[in-house]
């Protein structure tokens, strides 16, 4: 689909994204406070959530299809990062697409990490899925949540 970006470019945009929020943290200096680091944090995370909104809007001809799309509770996976299942429900008659990104939060509600998950041809009146998994290791109890969601 013209506009439409793989979900290659989508891993690396926001792999890319996560790698320069930890060289950010970790590359404090002793005259950062706490509150300045994670005001630098969020930042970054801001940062991937807006990249994954550009996603979205570059998406031509999508419709919002928020209340399609189903996540399944949260799992670890072997290399220690969060992942969903993703279900796309097309009520449309014809074969669609879905883009939906998923926000990890903490138990406090905190933004963690934002990811892109395109779930592909998804038959007429039928659903399909896929799996979104967070860019790094998230650690401690996370959720997950359809921040927005596009069918094409």
């Amino acid at each position: 689909m013209p506009g439409h970006r793989t979900r290659w470019t989508t891993t690396t945009i926001l792999t890319t994204t996560a790698a320069m929020a930890a060289a950010l943290l970790t590359a404090c200096g002793d005259d950062d406070t706490p509150s300045s680091v994670a005001s630098k944090a969020a930042s970054a995370f801001a940062s991937a959530t807006a990249e994954a909104g550009r996603q979205l809007d570059d998406i031509k001809g999508g419709i919002d299809a928020k209340d399609a799309v189903r996540l399944a509770a949260p799992t670890t996976d072997g290399d220690g990062r969060t992942t969903v299942e993703v279900t796309a429900r097309n009520t449309t008659d014809s074969t669609r697409s879905f883009a939906v990104q998923i926000n990890f939060r903490d138990e406090d509600g905190n933004l963690l990490d934002a990811t892109v998950e395109t779930v592909s041809d998804v038959p007429a009146g039928g659903t399909g899925t896929g799996t979104a998994r967070s860019t790094r290791d998230l650690g401690g109890k996370v959720r997950a949540e359809v921040a927005r969601a596009v069918r094409y």
